[in-house]
């Protein structure tokens, strides 16, 4: 893995990016990943301006270790994605937004929300 800076071609569009990474406790199905990626936006203040999208590929499409699901909501501010690996119980999510939001509330409220006991790997960028 490399180490290097990501240099900042748009100093002038203020940008607060979070990735958060960990292994889930609950069961997640298409219907609350898309709850929760909408709790996630009102608990950090944001607004969505639609629905979250969930997809889940059909059974026999892909790799059988990579099935779960692939999911977005749109906000004001940007957008969420959440990618789920449902054998392995683990998670992927990015909050990315173009305001202001406190890394530390997003962590508590995955953390709370997926039921993660054990360790969650975080990154700003």
């Amino acid at each position: 893995m490399w180490a290097v800076a990501m240099r900042n071609l748009a100093p002038d569009i203020p940008r607060q990016r979070l990735l958060i990474e960990g292994f889930y406790g609950v069961e997640l199905t298409r219907e609350s990943v898309g709850a929760f990626l909408a709790e996630l936006a009102v608990a950090l203040g944001s607004r969505a301006y639609g629905e979250p999208i969930v997809y889940s590929p059909a059974a026999g499409s892909g790799r059988p270790e990579n099935a779960g699901f692939d999911a977005f909501i749109p906000l004001i501010d940007s957008g969420i994605a959440m990618y789920v690996w449902s054998e392995r119980g683990f998670f992927s999510l990015v909050v990315y937004t173009c305001k202001p939001f406190e890394p530390a509330r997003a962590v508590e409220f995955v953390r709370t929300a997926l039921g993660v006991t054990g360790e969650i790997a975080t990154q700003e960028f």
